[in-house]
């Protein structure tokens, strides 16, 4: 960077970091704290909980994805990775059938009370997982808009990011976050309309709608295992879920729905940057957007960098309260620890601080952000029929357990490289992958039913014997 570009890049986000915590309201109980609710104990509004909805899932690694795929695959690419948004409804109709029918306060409550609190712990040890991840991935992706990994200025924004996001979720908490979610969501809309007006009048628009093709090894692979994950991986993503609790079911669902049809929307948009970079010879280099925008001036980079910090800024609030709320609310009622009173604020708060520096640890080691989300998805498919079937059980264990641990260790094999080329469909980049869900939803499901179908035929085999 020379002078001019490092002032308004640093600048920025210094600009940022303060007005963010200026303007973030500051928590005075634990009920605004853990769960949103403003001073007087009135809860979120709809259209405050549906932008919070729609920024916090648009992730910094999730636009950047897609511009990447989109660069891969065309349009194809960009599909593919939209369509996890569509997993946000899904979520929110499983999550309104579970509090009218169960009356569950949280996924937790829920699990315990159907599968048991073993089933709980591991829930809560993948969801831990899961958000663990969230911090340094984002982290990483702000850090590449001012230097390459390896060069102090990645990390030091990458830092500075992180202090000045955990400053203002420390003042308040979830309600915080939401509040500082519909600002993102403005900003974030607004310089995402300002790069398509560059991108836009530079290409055919018909060529940018229709380039790539929707074949096996050309994406599409990655588009139905998208598809397969709609049922499983919105589950292990409390930023998500946390706040499918925090309103009234209809108005949460109806929040859920327009959100995630937002969302799919609004990533297919971004990642036409990636499409615009595969007609136009622009190297990616595994940063379409940055790349993008170094070729479109200092006006476009800068668009671009704003794009990812409101988006990172956004998914990184709520991955802090999510710790707060899982290891001093949850996890300690679930070890039976805790009375239904809400810890107090300052416990959140430790919890806070200490994965703001724990959790870009990986980020220092270097990895790949794309792996942190299909790898992950995949680990929990065993979730899929425990949301999607519970209805047919009352209490059943095991149902949950051959479920969720065959998911995992289909996962774990997967990342290992030990599943046999047998399994893959197709011959694309993502055929294994695809083979693994596709296959892996079909036994997780046959698991989820064994214990139910045994206790059938026992009781059957009882009566006749009666008889």
């Amino acid at each position: 960077m020379n002078f001019t570009e490092a002032s308004l890049f640093w600048g920025f986000l210094l600009v940022y970091g303060v007005v963010m915590y200026w303007l973030s309201p500051r928590s005075k109980n634990a009920n605004s704290f853990y769960k949103g609710a403003d001073d007087q104990g009135n809860p979120v509004g709809q259209w405050s909980l549906t932008a919070s909805i729609l920024i916090s899932w648009i992730f910094a690694k999730s636009v950047t994805n897609a511009a990447n795929l989109g660069a891969a695959y065309g349009v194809v690419g960009g599909l593919a990775y939209a369509s996890y948004w569509l997993s946000i409804p899904v979520a929110g109709y499983v999550i309104y059938l579970i509090r009218t029918q169960t009356g569950a306060r949280s996924l937790q409550d829920f699990l315990t009370s159907r599968f048991g609190r073993l089933a709980s712990l591991a829930f809560a040890a993948a969801i831990l997982i899961r958000l663990y991840n969230e911090v340094w991935s984002n982290t990483a992706v702000v850090g590449g808009y001012f230097g390459l990994p390896g060069e102090w200025e990645y990390y030091a924004a990458a830092m500075l990011f992180t202090v000045f996001t955990l400053a203002y979720s420390l003042k308040g908490g979830l309600r915080s976050s939401i509040f500082t979610d519909v600002i993102q969501a403005f900003v974030f809309v607004f310089f995402v309309g300002a790069v398509l007006f560059l991108i836009i009048p530079a290409n055919d628009t018909s060529a940018l709608l229709t380039n790539g093709e929707f074949r096996l090894n050309a994406g599409f692979d990655l588009l139905l295992v998208a598809l397969l994950q709609l049922f499983s991986y919105p589950f292990h993503d409390p930023v998500l879920t946390d706040r499918g609790f925090v309103n009234k079911e209809k108005t949460m669902l109806k929040s859920f729905v327009v959100a995630g049809l937002l969302g799919f929307v609004a990533v297919f948009i971004f990642s036409l940057v990636g499409v615009h970079a595969r007609l136009n010879g622009i190297e990616a280099m595994g940063n379409a957007p940055a790349a993008v925008g170094q070729s479109l001036g200092l006006a476009a980079l800068f668009f671009m960098s704003v794009v990812m910090m409101t988006s990172a800024g956004s998914t990184l609030d709520s991955t802090f309260t999510s710790l707060a709320k899982s290891l001093a609310v949850d996890l300690p009622r679930l070890a039976q620890r805790a009375s239904d009173k809400l810890p107090s604020m300052r416990v959140g708060a430790v919890v806070m601080v200490i994965f703001a520096f724990l959790g870009n640890l990986p980020m220092f080691a270097g990895t790949d952000i794309l792996k942190a989300t299909t790898i992950s998805g995949t680990m929990v498919m065993g979730l899929a029929p425990v949301f999607l079937f519970y209805g047919f059980t009352k209490w059943s264990p095991w149902s949950f357990h051959l479920s969720f641990w065959t998911g995992l260790g289909l996962g774990v094999l997967l990342a290992v490289g030990l599943i046999p080329a047998s399994w893959a469909i197709g011959d694309g980049k993502y055929a294994m992958l695809l083979g693994v869900n596709a296959y892996g939803f079909l036994i997780c499901t046959a698991g989820f039913f064994t214990p139910l179908v045994l206790r059938r035929l026992a009781g059957r085999s009882l009566a006749a014997g009666e008889a």
